[in-house]
C-alpha cells in the first residue's frame, strides 16, 4: 500500500509577524505612573496641611479679624523629607512681629533625623554611596529634589553614626542584671577594636561597648572595661568573663575586676591554638582528646584527660604542650558550674561575640579603603547595633537561675555579700 505524505504545505500559512501584547512595558509604565500619583498626591496633601496649619495661625483668608496675631506672608521654596530625599515644594510663610512663625507640619516633615535613619539603613544592608539614588523609589521629573549625591550620602551618614556611637557609649549600665562578660577582638585595617558583649541574668544579650587600637593590648581592653564601669557595670560581684586567648585581656579583667571575675577561657580558640603547634598527621587525635575532655561534664575526669595529653605532647612536642597547660584551670571553670549541657555549650566559648563581630563584617564589605580609627569604630559600631536588632536570648536561658544561684554562692565564699543582699 502507498503511504500517504505527511509533509505539511506551508504555502498557505501567514509570513506576517506574530502579535503580542508589550506586558512588560504595561507593567513598567503602571508602576512608574503609580508611584508618580503617590508623589504627586502626597505633596497636594502635605501642601493642604501647610495651608491649613497657616489658616490656624492667621485666621481664614479676606476675614476681618481685630485680633490677628499674624499674617500671611506668601510662599516661598523650601524643601521637604521624602522617600530618602529632600524634594522642594512651596512652603506658606506666617510672620509675626517681623519674624518668620514656623508651621508645625513643615517642621515636622523637614526634620533630617528620618533622611539620616534611610542613609544608614540602605549603607547597612549593602547600597554604595554612588548608587543610594539609583535605590530610591522613582520619582516624577517634574518634582525637584536634592540630598542624593554621594558627598551628600557620606555627610548624612557620618553624621548619623557619629551620634550613634557617642550615644552608645554612654548609656548607662545600671539597669541591666548582668551575669556575664564576652571580649572579643577584631581586626580591621592597621585596627583592633575589642567588643564586649554583657549577658544578663534572663539570658538576653546586651551590645555594652567597643575600644580601638593599634594592637590587643592591655592598655586598650583596660580603657574599655573602665568605660564600662564608669558607666555602671558591677564589679563587687562574681561575674563569668568569657575571653579568647588573649594574655592582654586576661590582664585587664584581672586589674579591673580582682577576685571578682570567674575567667572562661575560649576552648574553640585553645583548641585552634594547639593544633598550630602540631603536625598535620598529629592532629586527629589530639583533636578528639581536647573534645572529649571539654565535653566531660566534670572538672575532675577532664583535668586528667588534659594532664594526660600534656604527657603524651610534652616529649616530641613541647610547644603543643606547653599550649596545653597554659591556662588549663580556666578552660574548665564552666564545667565547675554544673549548668546544663546547653548552657554549658553556650558559655564555653566566645561565638556570642564572634557571631556579633561576623554581622559587622558583612556591613563594612563596601568599605575600600579606611581613612583613620575614627572611621573604623563609626563602621563596627553601626555593624554592631544593627546586629543587636537580631539578637535573641542565649542558648539554655532556661538554665539561666543556675549560673545565678552558682556566682551568689561564690560570693557568699569571697565575702562578697552586702547586707541588704543578705536581707533580701
Amino acid at each position: 500500500m502507498k503511504r500517504e505524505s505527511r509533509t505539511v504545505d506551508r504555502s498557505h500559512q501567514d509570513d506576517s509577524p506574530q502579535r503580542h501584547l508589550p506586558l512588560v512595558d504595561l507593567l513598567v509604565d503602571t508602576r512608574a505612573e503609580l508611584f508618580a500619583l503617590a508623589i504627586s498626591s502626597g505633596l497636594r496633601v502635605l501642601t493642604t496641611m501647610l495651608e491649613a496649619d497657616r489658616t490656624a495661625i492667621c485666621g481664614a483668608r479676606y476675614a476681618h479679624q481685630p485680633d490677628r496675631v499674624a499674617s500671611r506672608a506668601g510662599t516661598v521654596p523650601s524643601a521637604v523629607v521624602l522617600g530618602g530625599r529632600k524634594v522642594t515644594i512651596r512652603r506658606p510663610r506666617v510672620r509675626a512681629d517681623g519674624q518668620e512663625v514656623p508651621l508645625p507640619t513643615f517642621r515636622t516633615m523637614a526634620e533630617e533625623d528620618p533622611l539620616n535613619r534611610r542613609v544608614v539603613e540602605q549603607m547597612l544592608v549593602g547600597v554604595a554611596t554612588r548608587q543610594y539614588a539609583r535605590s530610591l523609589e522613582p520619582i516624577p521629573s517634574t518634582v525637584a529634589s536634592r540630598g542624593t549625591s554621594k558627598s551628600a550620602v557620606s555627610r548624612r551618614f557620618v553624621a548619623k553614626t557619629r551620634a550613634q556611637l557617642a550615644a552608645w557609649q554612654a548609656a548607662p549600665l545600671e539597669g541591666l542584671d548582668l551575669v556575664g562578660l564576652v571580649l572579643d577582638g577584631v581586626h580591621v585595617g592597621e585596627h583592633c577594636l575589642i567588643v564586649a558583649l554583657g549577658i544578663a541574668a534572663d539570658g538576653q544579650k546586651h551590645a555594652l561597648g567597643l575600644w580601638e587600637g593599634a594592637t590587643e593590648n592591655a592598655t586598650v581592653c583596660q580603657s574599655l572595661l573602665a568605660n564600662l564601669q564608669s558607666r555602671g557595670l558591677r564589679t563587687d560581684r562574681s561575674l563569668l568573663v568569657i575571653l579568647d586567648g588573649s594574655k592582654a585581656l586576661r590582664k585587664a579583667v584581672r586589674d579591673t575586676f580582682g577576685d571578682v571575675a570567674l575567667v572562661q577561657r575560649c576552648q574553640v580558640h585553645k583548641l585552634r591554638n594547639v593544633l598550630d603547634h602540631l603536625p598535620e598527621r598529629q592532629r586527629p587525635w589530639v583533636k578528639a582528646t581536647l573534645q572529649r575532655a571539654y565535653r566531660n561534664t566534670d572538672v575532675a575526669p577532664a583535668r586528667r584527660l588534659l594532664l594526660d595529653l600534656v604527657r603524651r605532647l610534652e616529649t616530641d612536642h613541647p610547644s603543643a604542650a606547653e599550649s596545653v597547660r597554659e591556662g588549663l584551670d580556666e578552660t574548665l571553670t564552666v564545667l565547675g558550674l554544673h549548668l546544663s549541657e546547653a548552657l554549658r555549650r553556650s558559655l564555653v566559648t566566645t561565638n556570642a561575640a564572634e557571631s556579633l563581630i561576623s554581622r559587622t563584617r558583612q556591613v563594612k564589605r563596601n568599605v575600600k579603603r579606611w581613612r583613620g580609627g575614627q572611621m573604623v569604630v563609626r563602621w563596627v559600631a553601626a555593624g554592631v547595633l544593627e546586629a543587636v536588632k537580631g539578637f535573641r536570648r542565649l542558648k539554655g536561658y532556661k538554665a539561666m537561675p543556675q549560673l545565678v544561684a552558682a556566682l551568689r554562692t561564690r560570693d557568699q565564699q569571697l565575702g562578697l555579700v552586702r547586707d541588704a543582699e543578705k536581707v533580701a
